[in-house]
């Protein structure tokens, strides 16, 4: 099988088609969050038991990604996104349809394992398309894709649910995903995942992809042990009224986005400065909420640079990936998505573990050092990246010792056109 590399304007449909993709799973995986209500109270089911639909859905993400990545490794990736999105539209679908909550519940957890795969599967497709020059603004298009979610995916979501009931927008959501399997069904050449541009890291290296993955996980906990109570937060400790918060999340949303994009356009000419410099604006700004939160105009600072970081930390994370894989990058970024939502799980735990105790500016605290922590890691690991490292051999390539000063990526000849 010849890998043949797609006419530059199939390249951008596809693209805009992977996107939309990213777009719509993260507003399946988040819409329940705005009709939380109006689940519970059409399927008579309490609110917490509709909160699982959500909850359950992360821990999936989390569990799946990756085993079914290294299953489905030898898949060719046409097949394995066209098969993605047929089940995240069936299962919408599904969902959109359902009369009972143990229906709904069982739906999301289809959608659930299609996006923990397709995060995989969807990285080393984007960027093998284009030049590795410009893989990272790549990188920073599918991530700006997937914040709009939580900018633009849930709000509009959760609006057509209260004027048309909540099945309205879970059926969009189908109407949306079917959009991009079509464009990848007839656009996307099939290859052999092995033969694709982006299949292996461009710097292969254990030491680097242990360091992105522990500070993946770091920062998860420690963002999510704080914004998990944010409400709670803005309420109690600055003062804010519900109104004044429902505005803030907004902003919160809205620096998300602006974060993403800033560090897409950075992203190819200082990929490791970019992840630095995410982790240390999210520690600022939890350390900040702690620290000076019940000023309302601090608190709005510090809440803004939080939301500036959340987003590009994992979107620098999966940049690395594909940089430090020491195998194939569709496995790197599986194990990163995975090990990134267990953090995400884990820090709303642990934050509600620190409530009784610490009340919730303990939980920001908590969360604070956790991102510190991920910060020493960084550090550590750079100091480590300049000893030599000898990379393992796989089936395609032999053991190679390598000085870590040195991070020339290595040529790799591309498909023929």
């Amino acid at each position: 099988m010849v890998t043949t590399q797609p006419a530059p304007w199939h390249r951008a449909a596809v693209l805009v088609a992977l996107m939309l993709a990213a777009f719509t799973f993260n507003t399946a995986e988040n819409l329940p969050i705005g009709l939380l209500e109006l689940i519970s109270e059409d399927l008579r089911v309490a609110v917490p038991a509709v909160g699982l639909l959500v909850t359950g859905y992360g821990m999936t993400v989390a569990v799946a990604s990756l085993p079914l990545a290294h299953v489905m490794r030898a898949v060719p990736r046409r097949h394995a996104l066209t098969g993605l999105l047929t089940a995240l539209v069936v299962s919408s679908l599904a969902a959109a349809l359902a009369t009972s909550y143990w229906l709904l519940l069982v739906a999301r957890l289809l959608t659930a394992l299609a996006q923990a795969l397709f995060w995989a599967v969807m990285g080393p497709v984007a960027v093998g398309l284009f030049a590795p020059e410009v893989r990272g603004r790549v990188v920073g298009a599918l991530s700006v894709a997937g914040s709009l979610a939580l900018v633009l995916g849930v709000p509009a979501g959760t609006w057509l649910g209260q004027q048309s009931g909540w099945p309205v927008p879970v059926a969009l959501v189908a109407a949306l995903g079917l959009v991009s399997l079509v464009t990848i069904a007839v656009l996307l050449p099939t290859s052999r995942p092995e033969e694709e541009p982006a299949a292996y890291g461009t710097s292969p290296d254990v030491r680097r992809f242990g360091t992105v993955l522990a500070t993946g996980v770091l920062s998860a906990t420690g963002a999510f042990a704080g914004y998990t109570y944010i409400v709670k937060f803005l309420g109690e400790v600055s003062g804010f009224p519900p109104r004044t918060v429902s505005a803030l999340f907004v902003a919160f949303g809205v620096a998300c986005l602006a974060g993403v994009s800033l560090t897409g356009a950075l992203l190819d000419r200082f990929p490791q400065a970019t992840l630095t410099a995410a982790v240390a604006t999210q520690a600022v700004g939890m350390l900040g909420l702690y620290a000076a939160g019940t000023d309302p105009m601090a608190a709005v600072v510090f809440l803004v640079l939080m939301g500036g970081a959340l987003g590009p930390v994992f979107m620098t994370t999966q940049n690395a990936m594909l940089h430090c894989a020491p195998g194939r990058t569709d496995l790197a970024l599986a194990a990163n998505s995975g090990a990134y939502n267990a953090g995400i799980a884990a820090g709303a735990a642990l934050g509600g573990a620190v409530l009784p105790l610490a009340h919730v500016r303990g939980a920001f605290l908590t969360g604070g050092l956790l991102t510190v922590g991920a910060c020493a890691v960084l550090l550590v690991g750079r100091l480590l990246s300049r000893r030599p490292l000898c990379v393992p051999a796989d089936s395609s390539r032999p053991t190679a010792c390598v000085d870590q000063t040195d991070r020339t990526p290595p040529s790799r000849s591309r498909p023929s056109e």
